[in-house]
């Protein structure tokens, strides 16, 4: 079978920070080297941001409740989150990466897409430029990265984790068939537990066989989305990396390894703030005014509840504090419980034209 990647093959690398939380923590304390680390508050209401790779082990995974990591490993040490320095060095890491590339996509603090099919440093290929930024980053951080080197983003996000902790993986072209082949179909972008037991109905539980089931059918039962389906099962992802897009809304969100309550969102809110106003500060000149609080619920139900206060968030605390507020807009009985949460930022206006309108208002 012949798969079209792309008309003219782009070289997408995605560098992921291995466990970045708890790695540095582990490395600014060497007492926690070696041990089960979570970087969370202790107490029932706490949420795990990160887990140690010792402490996965023992099941225990970020977004998890913090008990439910304590009884998995009694001998869990709890770290309370620093984001400050965490940015800090997500910045150092940012810096490494604009030495090979101006194209830097950012996810979030810890990793990121960056198109190396032209480069700034001119080495040899893309797997050189991934390993030259590995060892930058283990070299001047004392923190290691996995990376995935393929044809564009879903491949490379993808091969990012088959290394991990502190690998390379390569997918080159003409290898893209034989990768996906016997991925589960939830490798795929957007491809949730939902959409899983669909095509589990269809007897389609590998990228191999969604590839060979009719892309006609697949459109007549998912519509546009089959078809996207088909494309991605082929390794087609025309997406390019875009450092300077124009944005409509910046959001994180997380979906939990267990439904929670709204009273027990809190850490969850705060932590997904955080990462939000962080993505809203790469908006040069751009300012965002409306603040989006969004759940799921348990089954399956999508509630977005926003507000554009007079003066927008000036903080991550701010932000935080607004979302969590929105939860009193939640009309549902105290003990639905929510498998997603999601916080975001909208309603970009440009930064001189809302201070001009500030002012005016003040002076008013």
């Amino acid at each position: 079978m012949v798969v079209r990647v792309s008309a003219s093959p782009r070289k997408i690398l995605h560098v992921d920070m291995d466990a970045f939380y708890a790695s540095v923590e582990q490395r600014d304390d060497p007492s926690l080297r070696g041990k089960p680390v979570a970087v969370a508050w202790r107490g029932a209401r706490s949420v795990v941001c990160a887990a140690s790779y010792e402490a996965r082990v023992f099941g225990v995974r970020s977004a998890m409740p913090a008990i439910r990591a304590e009884r998995l490993c009694p001998q869990l040490i709890f770290v309370p989150p620093d984001f400050v320095r965490y940015k800090a060095v997500s910045r150092q890491i940012r810096e490494i990466f604009a030495r090979h590339t101006e194209l830097i996509e950012p996810l979030s603090l810890d990793e990121a897409y960056l198109d190396v099919t032209t480069t700034k440093s001119a080495l040899g290929s893309a797997t050189a430029t991934a390993e030259a930024i590995r060892a930058a980053i283990r070299e001047e951080t004392r923190l290691t990265a996995s990376a995935g080197v393929a044809p564009n983003k879903f491949l490379a996000k993808i091969a990012s984790d088959f290394r991990k902790p502190d690998g390379l993986y390569v997918v080159r072209p003409q290898q893209v068939v034989a990768f996906l082949t016997p991925l589960p179909v939830g490798c795929l972008p957007g491809v949730g537990k939902v959409m899983e037991a669909k095509l589990a109905v269809l007897g389609i539980a590998t990228v191999g066989e969604l590839r060979a089931f009719a892309p006609v059918e697949l459109e007549q039962r998912f519509g546009r989305w089959g078809q996207r389906l088909h494309e991605l099962s082929r390794g087609i992802d025309e997406r390019p990396v875009e450092p300077e897009r124009p944005t409509l809304q910046v959001s994180a969100e997380d979906t939990f390894e267990h439904d929670l309550r709204l009273d027990q969102l809190e850490p969850h809110i705060r932590r997904l703030a955080d990462k939000a106003w962080t993505a809203h500060l790469r908006e040069r000149g751009r300012v965002a005014r409306t603040v989006v609080l969004k759940l799921k619920t348990a089954d399956f139900h999508t509630l977005t509840r926003s507000l554009t206060p007079t003066l927008r968030p000036a903080s991550a605390t701010e932000l935080a504090d607004l979302a969590c507020a929105l939860r009193g807009r939640v009309e549902r009985p105290a003990d639905s419980l929510y498998r997603l949460v999601g916080v975001g930022l909208a309603g970009f206006v440009d930064a001189d034209s809302y201070q001009a309108q500030t002012d005016l208002f003040e002076v008013g």
